[in-house]
């Protein structure tokens, strides 16, 4: 297997790792996210994402790690790592361990003071690969999110609309 950074010709096969996570976790319906999108994403003027990839002696990609730079008024640049995956039958072959170390060589070469993602309370495998690595596991915390449809039918100041156009 080889750790590379992804290239725009990569997508298709992420997209389809997406999909295949999204159906691990019980969840395919949720998936949105498209070809374009990714494409203008991470690959137009403003890219807001990287990610790397394990690939196999065909080329066939097995894993991902899709990440981007955030930041936390406390500690300041950060990296989050959105999504790791690797292909069911490759799971348990140290190719997720690959992955993580190419992440956390990313964030130190850019600098940042933080590495954070998210893990399914039920997704024991994870969380068992995650310990093993040493990662501390935040149970204090609660994830907040507003879906699509909310963010449009959310009503917001109309001073706030004026600093975000005006």
């Amino acid at each position: 297997m080889h750790i590379r950074r992804g290239r725009e010709a990569d997508l298709p096969q992420v997209l389809s790792l997406i999909q295949e996570l999204a159906e691990y976790e019980k969840a395919p319906q949720e998936v949105t996210n498209t070809l374009a999108d990714m494409q203008r994403d991470g690959f137009g003027p403003e890219p807001i994402f990287g990610f790397f990839v394990a690939e196999d002696t065909t080329s066939h990609i097995v894993g991902i790690a899709l990440y981007y730079t955030a930041y936390s008024t406390w500690k300041g640049r950060m990296l989050y790592l959105e999504d790791l995956v690797v292909t069911e039958a490759l799971r348990g072959t140290g190719l997720g361990k690959r992955l993580f170390d190419t992440v956390v060589a990313e964030a130190r070469h850019t600098g940042a003071k933080r590495l954070k993602w998210q893990v399914l309370e039920w997704n024991e495998p994870a969380i068992g690969f995650y310990k093993k690595l040493g990662a501390h596991l935040d149970p204090e915390w609660h994830n907040g999110n507003l879906t699509a449809e909310q963010l449009l039918a959310y009503s917001c100041d109309p001073a706030a609309e004026a600093a975000v156009h005006g």
